[in-house]
This record gives structure tokens, C-alpha cells and sequence, in this order.
């Protein structure tokens, strides 16, 4: 990040000004050309040919899944300060990036940028964002946006699958928990076993709280005393201890995604000592809450719109629903409502998000032209790891004749024939993430498309609970005023429904046929350059 010299082209005094956004998801992209310098150099030839003045740069380099981005941070800072700074036209940045997954990594970083209301030039996709840009526009952004964070969580999908192996092989697939270590076995896979330095602590809370004369609180300030930690400055707190007890990987047992495994690595406690401690957290075998009897639809979706309190549910008569406000903060004027009422209203808001089918298909096409670059990028990636594993076999099989010719040893051969088989295995994972990642990339982007179509349709044919489902998948919160609800959509179910309403507005005013694709298409000015 720093203060960019342009030396090379002189500006006018109306040249706008901007900052640039550089990222690459790895260094591993940075090592093979997908780099900064590629970025920067579009960037700039960009601003050149339509008259902005790039004044700041900011450069990320990590993994996409990595938090803290420094620089990404600093930029939503200088934005923030600029737009504050004084007049709004006159004194805001414009920000540019290459495309869009090169600005965000996840819907938190859209939310934090469509917050700050500047203009954003997409150079790569010849696309400009602006507080002028039809809604339709920047639905056509949100897919983006969603598909560029699929692709990512597919791409990780891979690595999920084989720590599930691991799972499903008794052996532990993540870091080690404390009182544990991890070390490599003679197959090169990551175990946990016991730390002689730690593991008595585990073995202490267990057998104090086992007692029942002491409470969570006084089991951490015991453990806190030893001198595990006194020597590192350091105390445990209550939560955690209350973590480590729930935990039955300890026993010799873990759970993964919800799953309870047979683990292979040595437990710290005897399975009798981890049940008698669970025994003991339920309060001595009594159960801490009764069951619900009723579960309703809507309770947590729904806020009262004169004070903020949640809408509560109360069953009548065995038989009727009703919401009301829980009345926290005093006396609220809000009544009750009936759940059917909520019912209905909540499926006017999901007929507000339904697209024609004409304008469907030009989405999709849309879509598609949108990948095209993403998939340039897959090819390319594909085509270098290929390489590499393609070079790793010709050297396999030339040191393989030359071991048969006797210019190698037998020794020499299984040495280094070993450490190149491990890089051909890692290189073919890598080779199937992207390959399985890539699948779904336009898939994901239909069927939200899909489900906007169709869930107005599929609201009215499911159970109360299915129904909560879909809600939570469209909407985010609601409110309930005046016998009105008031419903806030998920990004970008929100652009969608209001792209929605203008052309059926605009049909409704028109005395002639109305396209329909008119209302959806960019306008005329708002996917090209300033002009230089």
C-alpha cells in the first residue's frame, strides 16, 4: 500500500480521483501470474483512458478464508474519511478493482463496501457501481458476488471431505485440543497424542469436579494455581474448563459435524470418570428444562415495529396462534395478530421476488458471460497444475530407465521416487478441488434465480416449519406495525424486489406492450468508461 507516482501521464485539474483495490487469494497465484503486477498494470492503463487519477494503492496478498485483511481494512478507513471529509460529489474516492472477487471474500465485506455508497469502477468486467445504478444492476453484482464466495467454499468443500476420511478412520482432523499434541505417523497423517507437559490438568478437572464439592469457578481457580501456568502468566477461566469437561475426546471418543466417532488416540480419562462428570453437569441426573410443547413458525423472525421487542406466540384455545409484542420496553400501543395473518403477508413478500421467464433467461445468459473470466482463470490453473504433474512422471519414468542402465542405485531411485510420488499426490488433489469447485460455479447463481421463481409456489404447498425455512433463506428480519408486516430481504433478494416492483409499475403506466428485459438491462451510460 502507498502513494502512487504517475509519472508517466499528465492530468488535468478535473481529473477525478481514485484508490485501487489489488488482491490475490494465495501466494501461490502471486507465484504463478495471477499477480498484483497484472492488476495494477490494467488498473492504471484503465485510469489513463478515462480520466482518473489513481492517488492510492492497497495490496492484499493471503488465503481467501484468512481473516484480517490489513489492507482492506485501511481502504474502508481512507473511504470512510474522504466521504466525511466534506462535500459528498466532491470529495469521495472513486474505487477501483479488477472484478469482483477480487474486492470480497464474503457477503460481510459487500455489506461493509454497499455501506459506504461511492462509485465503484469493475475494470475487467467493464462494469461501474454508483448511488445511480439501477437495482437491477446491482442484483446482477450480488449473484457475482455469491458465486465468487461459492466457488471458494467448494474449492474448501475438498479439504472438508478429507478430514471427514480421517473422521470415519478414528483419527482426529483438526489441530489438537489442549492436553494433546499433534505429531506425523509413519504414514505422513496428523495424529494426536497425549502431552506429558498438559494432559494432568485435564486429568485434575475431571476428578475435582467429579467430587461435586467444587463448581466450575473454583475447579478453574485451582487449575490456574499449577504451575503450567503461573510459569506462563496465564489463568483458565470457568468456560473453558466447562469445554473441556463436555468434550468426550478425552475419553477416547470425539465428535465431528455433529457425529460421534470411535477415536484411535489414547484417551486422558476413563470413559467412567467422562460419564460420572457429565452426570454431574446435568445437575446430579435432572434435566435443566422441561421440553417445548409447541414450536411456531414464526417466534424469533418478527419484531414489533413501534418498540423493537420480539413478537412472542401464545397458543388459544389449543387450536389458535396469536403474536404479540413482549412489551420489554413499557407499555407498547401494538396488538395481537393471528399466525394466518403473518402467513399471508409473508407470502405477498415472496411473490414480490418472482421473475417472468423471459427476464429469467436473460439472467442466466448473463450469468454465464459473467463466468467467462472465472473460467479463463480455472483453465489456466487447471493447465499449470497438470504441468507440473506431467513433468514430476517424465522425470519418474527417465530415472527409472536410468536405474535399469545402472547410473542409479536401487537406493538412489526409492529415495528420491518417493518425495516426487508425494508431490504428484498433492498436485492430483489439487487438480480435483478445482475440478469439483468449477462444477457448480453458474449452477449456484440459477438456482437462486430458481428460487425466487418458485418460492411464493413452494411457500404454499409446505408445513408451518418448512415455510420458516424458506423465510430464513429469503428474509432476514421483519417487523409487525399497524397491521402491516414490514419485511427486510437477504442480499440480494432486496434489489431483486425492487427491480421487481419498477417494472411492474412501469407495465402498469403503459399503454403499449412493455418489454420487460428494458426494465432489467444496465442503462445506457452505466457499464463503460468516463472517457479520457
Amino acid at each position: 500500500m502507498g502513494w502512487v507516482a504517475m509519472n508517466k501521464t499528465k492530468f488535468s485539474a478535473a481529473s477525478k480521483l481514485a484508490v485501487a483495490y489489488y488482491r490475490v487469494s494465495s501466494k501461490e497465484q502471486e507465484k504463478e501470474g495471477y499477480s498484483i503486477e497484472s492488476q495494477q498494470k490494467l488498473l492504471n492503463h484503465y485510469a489513463n483512458e478515462n480520466g482518473l487519477k489513481i492517488v492510492r494503492e492497497f495490496t492484499d496478498i493471503e488465503t481467501a478464508k484468512q481473516t484480517g485483511r490489513t489492507s482492506f481494512g485501511e481502504l474502508v478507513k481512507t473511504l470512510k474519511q474522504k466521504y466525511s471529509a466534506g462535500n459528498k460529489e466532491e470529495s469521495n474516492y472513486i474505487l477501483l478493482v479488477e472484478k469482483t472477487d477480487r474486492l470480497y471474500r464474503n457477503i460481510r465485506d459487500w455489506v461493509t463496501i454497499d455501506e459506504l455508497d461511492i462509485e465503484i469502477h469493475f475494470a475487467k468486467e467493464n462494469v461501474i457501481l454508483n448511488n445511480s445504478s439501477r437495482s437491477s444492476e446491482k442484483f446482477m453484482h450480488g449473484i457475482k458476488v455469491l458465486m465468487a464466495k461459492n466457488y471458494i467454499d467448494n474449492l474448501s468443500e475438498e479439504t472438508r471431505k478429507g478430514m471427514l476420511e480421517k473422521a470415519e478412520q478414528g483419527l482426529w482432523p483438526s489441530n489438537s485440543p489442549f492436553g494433546y499434541l499433534n505429531v506425523k505417523a509413519d504414514n505422513d497423517k496428523k495424529i494426536i497424542v497425549i502431552d506429558k507437559e498438559s494432559s494432568y490438568l485435564i486429568e485434575m478437572m475431571y476428578e475435582l469436579y467429579s467430587t461435586g464439592m467444587h463448581s466450575l469457578e473454583s475447579v478453574a481457580n485451582l487449575i490456574s494455581q499449577e504451575t503450567y501456568f503461573t510459569e506462563r502468566g496465564k489463568k483458565i477461566g470457568k468456560r473453558l474448563v466447562h469445554k473441556i469437561l463436555l468434550n468426550p475426546i478425552y475419553s477416547g471418543d470425539f465428535l465431528w459435524n455433529g457425529i460421534r466417532y470411535n477415536g484411535k488416540h489414547e484417551p486422558i480419562v476413563s470413559k467412567e470418570l467422562f460419564e460420572k462428570v457429565q452426570y454431574m453437569l446435568t445437575g446430579k441426573g435432572r434435566c435443566p428444562t422441561s421440553p417445548q410443547k409447541h414450536h411456531f413458525a414464526f417466534q424469533g423472525m418478527i419484531v414489533c415495529g413501534y418498540c423493537g421487542c420480539a413478537m412472542v406466540a401464545e397458543l388459544k384455545k389449543e387450536r389458535y396462534i396469536y403474536y404479540h409484542c413482549t412489551g420489554n420496553k413499557g407499555k407498547c400501543p401494538g396488538t395481537y395478530v393471528r399466525e394466518e395473518e403473518l402467513d399471508r403477508q409473508f407470502l405477498v413478500s415472496l411473490e414480490a421476488i418472482k421473475i417472468d421467464e423471459d427476464v429469467i433467461a436473460w439472467l442466466v445468459q448473463a450469468l454465464k458471460h459473467s463466468h467467462e473470466d472465472e473460467q479463463r482463470y480455472h483453465e489456466e490453473r487447471l493447465a499449470a497444475l497438470q504441468q507440473s504433474h506431467q513433468k514430476l512422471e517424465n522425470r519418474l519414468r527417465s530415472m527409472y530407465i536410468d536405474k535399469l542402465d545402472g547410473k542409479i542405485t536401487q537406493d538412489f531411485f526409492e529415495a528420491q521416487s518417493s518425495g516426487w510420488r508425494k508431490e504428484q499426490i498433492e498436485l492430483q488433489r489439487k487438480i480435483e478441488q478445482h475440478q469439483n469447485a468449477n462444477r457448480e460455479y453458474i449452477e449456484n447463481g440459477v438456482r437462486l434465480l430458481e428460487l425466487s421463481q418458485h418460492a411464493a409456489i413452494l411457500y404454499k404447498k409446505q408445513t408451518m416449519a418448512e415455510k420458516r425455512q424458506i423465510l430464513q433463506c429469503v428474509h432476514s428480519n421483519s417487523s409487525w406495525k399497524d397491521g402491516q408486516l414490514t419485511t427486510n430481504y437477504r442480499k440480494p433478494f432486496d434489489l431483486l424486489a425492487v427491480t421487481n416492483i419498477q417494472y411492474k409499475q412501469k407495465r402498469a403506466a403503459s399503454v403499449e406492450e412493455y418489454d420487460p428485459c428494458s426494465c432489467w438491462l444496465p442503462s445506457a451510460d452505466s457499464n463503460h468508461g468516463q472517457g479520457g
